[in-house]
């Protein structure tokens, strides 16, 4: 008898409506990402240390060594500074901004997200200037957010039209535009004149726009886009992941107004940035000179590469960054090639971009061994 009754409730209708996630979510189609596939590596018997990845974009010169030897002095037993105060006056002041208006977040992804989640209401407009980094699409749509994407075309050299950029923002007044720049996968960076005009836009339509300079550090010339922030509608997005080799512990900033920068903030989990990735981002900025070192030879590295790529038949867009969009027909088919000899590339495909690759350089040796790889096919 009491199985019976306790049968009647497990069936009840009650029981059986299980609360499902929100719509956005479940519609959602997440972002595929550079790096190793660690399962596929433990499956296959394979140490992560035997494979070459020029699927990411990080300083192959890898982290300072004062880095490594702040990380040994931390104490992961205490909580981390929840403001993240010490390295965000470090930054502010690198800035030449107040710290009211810096934000410290646990990688630019994170600054993503938080965006879309302080401005985006279900059914806002958001446009992503593409073809460019995924989780400007996935943040957006998990807000709901209906997104359009402005593609540049190929036979343009992936330079955004700056023109129709600004007559869709003007179109649509979308609550954010979204601007990789220097852009990933295509390397191309827009001067200050191009993206003025797309911001100009942006205040006309009362739009906001997120400019993501992950890469801004290792372009050879980058120009002023702090000076664009009287605006107050724009937010810049910055890494120390890549160009200060940190991508294990996931580091980044907002830049922006302080109205701004207080309502990304709320929306940001306590304790984002941990101990350890404020100690090591502290300890590379008391380095940054030979950080600057290693950028500026990464320019000639990537160019050798490029030269490299094309000397082996393919096609390698001029790039100002550390990595290189490369169409070989079929993206899919040279990352399974090349994974075959230990070597990763990041396929295109989820770019919109199913013939290309993208490689991010490697030190010169490693280079080599792709070169070699790619000849013999």
């Amino acid at each position: 008898m009491q199985a019976e009754r306790t049968g009647r409730l497990l069936a009840s209708p009650v029981e059986s409506c299980v609360p499902l996630p929100r719509h956005a979510l479940r519609e959602l189609s997440p972002d595929q990402h550079g790096g190793l596939d660690y399962a596929r590596l433990r499956a296959e018997g394979i140490a992560p240390e035997e494979v070459l990845d020029f699927s990411v974009n990080s300083n192959p010169f890898g982290p300072h060594p004062a880095v490594q030897e702040a990380l040994a002095r931390v104490d992961v037993s205490r909580y981390p500074d929840p403001e993240a105060g010490l390295l965000r006056e470090r930054l502010a002041a690198l800035c030449g901004l107040p710290p009211a208006q810096v934000l410290v977040t646990n990688g630019t992804a994170q600054a993503i997200w938080l965006v879309a989640l302080a401005y985006l209401e279900p059914g806002d407009a958001a446009l992503v200037v593409g073809p460019t980094f995924g989780e400007y699409r996935v943040a957006s749509q998990l807000m709901a957010a209906a997104v359009h994407a402005l593609s540049a075309s190929e036979e343009r050299g992936f330079h955004p039209d700056v023109g129709a950029i600004a007559d869709q923002v003007s179109t649509l007044r979308p609550r954010l535009v979204w601007l990789c720049n220097p852009n990933n996968p295509t390397g191309v960076y827009l001067d200050r004149e191009a993206v003025l005009c797309i911001l100009r836009a942006c205040e006309a339509a009362g739009s906001l726009l997120v400019l993501d300079e992950a890469y801004v550090n290792f372009a050879a010339s980058p120009w002023d886009s702090i000076s664009l922030l009287r605006s107050g509608h724009l937010l810049l997005l910055r890494s120390m992941t890549k160009d200060f080799a940190l991508a294990g512990l996931r580091l980044g900033y907002v830049l922006g107004a302080p109205d701004a920068i207080r309502a990304l903030r709320r929306a940001q989990p306590p304790w984002s940035v941990n101990a350890a990735a404020q100690v090591a981002g502290l300890a590379a900025l008391d380095h940054l000179e030979e950080y600057r070192e290693t950028w500026r030879r990464l320019r000639g590295v990537i160019e050798d590469l490029r030269v490299g790529v094309a000397g082996r038949g393919f096609s390698a867009l001029p790039t100002t960054v550390n990595f290189l969009l490369v169409q070989t027909g079929d993206g899919d088919r040279t990352r399974e090639a090349l994974a075959r000899r230990r070597i990763l590339v990041r396929s295109c495909r989820s770019f919109g971009l199913p013939a290309h690759i993208r490689v991010g350089t490697r030190r010169p040796e490693e280079n080599q061994r792709l070169l070699e790889a790619l000849a013999e096919g």
